[in-house]
């Protein structure tokens, strides 16, 4: 008979299974600090001893890392998703830049639909509220504030679309694009008719996705990727001509 004695589980089990899937969800992100072992013990109703032996369990399988004096930490499980060397590779070859759009524009707009079926109203509210955080950026004119946001908005998206593969894939993704491994983003946001053009365009896809509107929300996620892309087109031959015009300049000068 396929049956087995029920055992017990043990406390930490439950406490590592809690963890595991807050980081699996997205919910607890790469570097976040825990709450300090008193309150996480409480939080989570368990000793000290069950905690800490969860917690040896997760920083030996390296989901999470402990800083002396500073706490525990979620672990960079996202650091080794690329090699190094092809990190290096991404950044000096233009071809990686419009790969990288066509790749978000296929999976953020899959996810986009998937969030407008499936998202909670908690999710959207999540997403709605980002945006008018993204408009308040708007007004103070800052590109660094306006760049992180749409990052988080996008990424919002991504969450609310409860994939846990996608979410942990396009979270690697959007690291190297924080590091400016594909593209200068602030760039965009200080260019008047741009920084409006993006704004309207996230106004779109979050009307969308209140609206519950599936391929209103792909469609709009696939417009704005492809304004970006030509944007970024526009802005590569804009950077090639000055550099031509400035070796004109230099060869005019020194005669």
């Amino acid at each position: 008979m396929p049956f087995e004695p029920v055992q017990q589980e043990k406390l930490s089990h439950g406490v590592i299974r809690q963890i595991e899937g807050l980081i699996l969800r997205g919910i607890l992100r790469p570097g976040e600090r825990l709450p300090s072992e008193r309150e996480l013990s409480e939080r989570m109703s368990v000793s000290r001893p069950s905690l800490r032996e969860a917690l040896g369990d997760l920083q030996e399988r390296g989901l999470l890392t402990s800083k002396a004096g500073a706490g525990v930490y979620v672990a960079d499980v996202l650091g080794s998703a690329f090699a190094p060397a092809l990190v290096k590779l991404f950044s000096t070859h233009d071809k990686a830049v419009f790969d990288y759009i066509s790749f978000r524009r296929d999976m953020e707009g899959l996810a986009a639909e998937r969030a407008a079926r499936i998202a909670s109203d908690t999710d959207l509210k999540v997403i709605n509220t980002i945006f008018e955080k993204m408009e308040a950026a708007h007004q103070k004119r800052n590109p660094a504030d306006e760049a992180h946001l749409d990052a988080n908005f996008h990424l919002s998206i991504i969450e609310a679309s409860h994939n846990v593969i996608m979410l942990h894939m396009m979270r690697s993704m959007y690291e190297l694009l924080r590091e400016g491994v594909f593209y200068n983003r602030t760039i965009m946001f200080k260019q008047r008719m741009t920084r409006d053009a993006l704004l309207e365009q996230h106004r779109t896809i979050n009307i969308a996705l209140q609206a519950r509107d599936p391929a209103g929300a792909r469609a709009a996620i696939e417009q704005h990727l492809d304004f970006v892309e030509t944007a970024l087109s526009e802005q590569q031959k804009a950077d090639n001509n000055e550099a031509f015009a400035q070796r004109r300049l230099e060869h005019e000068s020194s005669r």
